[in-house]
């Protein structure tokens, strides 16, 4: 049985999508530097292969490839099944390769969707799209393994947790569970051998090219309404770890193959517990690998001991999520962060030399030109290495939605729109989307006055 996986292409003029790998699909301006690594399609086709199947995955987006190309590939390798990640804001898009495929195949390959777009996850989504023929719920790398098993062998679908599919009736069916992998070391390694490594591209603080992404944990305990990944793909907070051997043995390994001159941990919160912290510094120490790495991490878990160490193995660099200059709104956005342990930890990592890049975003609950205004004074007062603004943007499945929709605040429905940075989707009580646009712009040209003003 051959199983084709694709993250297929998604522009428009002048922008390219990233989709796979993003917590935030979102365009990005052609000729921008940025591409995610695509964690749950690699890690999929990995077990694919562990078992015994005929694969091929194809980054349409990575490899920057027509939608020609892409589906010629597809044919070419005459699949038995075809499997897509999709997204929400993809998703008109994501529609549109799905008829081709079956225009293609005809009724010879069955379907999957899985990916970050909620408005699939019930049966009703399944009798309004007759062109798909499965859905996986969330995190779907172990359930694909079971269902792709299973139409081999012939036996249950009821047996493959968190799957919606048709019964002999026709009928759309869900089974239960929803079956997250708690010991994250049985994983194979990505299948990177499929895909253009040097082409992925996320360089916190300038560390050096090519860079290797990699994922040390998955999830996040704090419950942030914004946040995609732990909501809708993981469907709890809860907090899973890989051992550290086994992280540096794999960065070792892609070191030595491909070529990597240095290493980024794109972890949803990689900084979740210190005495684990510690040790992957000193698993990564030990072993002399010798290259500048970075992290996604929570400021106010950070502690001088902490970026000491991480810096004497070879911390170069970190990303620091905020999001706003008021703690009110991140109060009322559940981030349960502390603005002045903020403060002390971007102070203390610029003392050390560790280079900070900083998130913000524009629209959050309850925000108003007072509220966008701190933002940006916290921004400049922290001087951070680079930064980037984003739109707030409350993707479906995500508490923020439902918040945003029962109060009235959502603007558009068309998920065209949902792009968190080129276009505002919502209003607060006191601002509508076009004044947040207006914000946005006013933020990015104050900062790049600043940092001229600093040169």
């Amino acid at each position: 049985m051959k199983v084709f996986l694709g993250n297929s292409p998604w522009r428009k003029p002048g922008f390219f999508g990233v989709r796979a790998g993003s917590r935030w699909p979102h365009f990005e301006d052609e000729g921008a530097r940025y591409m995610p690594f695509p964690f749950f399609l690699s890690y999929a086709t990995a077990l694919l292969q562990k078992g015994g199947f005929q694969v091929l995955l194809v980054d349409g987006i990575a490899e920057g490839i027509s939608s020609e190309e892409f589906f010629a590939r597809q044919k070419n390798f005459s699949p038995d099944i075809i499997f897509y990640e999709v997204s929400s804001a993809s998703y008109n898009t994501d529609e549109e390769v799905l008829k081709r495929t079956r225009e293609i195949h005809g009724e010879s390959v069955s379907i999957i969707f899985a990916g970050p777009h909620s408005d699939m996850f019930n049966p009703e989504f399944l009798e309004k799209t007759p062109d798909v023929d499965f859905i996986l719920i969330g995190e779907y790398e172990m359930n694909l393994l079971k269902l792709v098993e299973a139409l081999r062998d012939g036996t249950s679908l009821d047996e493959v947790p968190a799957l919606i599919y048709r019964n002999e009736d026709r009928r759309a069916v869900q089974t239960s569970g929803h079956n997250l992998v708690e010991d994250l070391d049985v994983f194979p390694w990505p299948a990177r051998d499929f895909l253009p490594m040097h082409n992925y591209i996320d360089l916190p603080g300038g560390i050096p090219e090519p860079s290797l992404q990699v994922i040390a944990t998955r999830g996040c305990p704090f419950k942030c309404i914004f946040c995609s990944w732990p909501q809708i793909m993981y469907g709890s907070n809860r907090y899973r770890s890989r051992s550290p051997e086994n992280v540096v043995d794999e960065i070792e390994y892609c070191v030595k193959k491909y070529g990597f001159k240095s290493f980024y941990f794109d972890d949803d919160t990689f900084n979740v517990g210190k005495g684990r912290v510690l040790e992957m510094a000193r698993e990564i120490r030990e072993r002399g690998l010798n290259l500048p790495w970075a992290i996604m991490a929570r400021g106010d878990l950070m502690d001088r001991e902490i970026l000491e160490t991480l810096k004497d193995a070879g911390l170069f660099s970190l990303k620091y999520g905020i999001e706003s200059g008021s703690q009110d709104l991140l109060d009322r956005a559940c981030k349960d962060l502390d603005l002045e342990k903020v403060r002390e930890a971007v102070n203390i990592t610029s003392e050390l030399g560790i280079k900070c890049h900083l998130t913000f975003m524009l629209g959050l609950p309850g925000e108003t030109l007072e509220t966008a205004r701190q933002t940006l004074n916290l921004a400049k007062e922290l001087n951070p290495h680079t930064l980037q603004f984003s739109i707030a943007t409350p993707l479906p499945g995500s508490r923020f939605y439902e918040m945003a929709r029962d109060e009235g605040h959502i603007e558009s429905y068309d998920f065209d729109d949902y792009d968190g940075y080129h276009s505002a989707v919502i209003g607060t009580e006191e601002l509508d989307s076009e004044d947040i646009m207006d914000l946005m712009d006013e933020a990015e040209r104050a900062w790049a006055e600043h940092c001229r003003q600093r040169e």
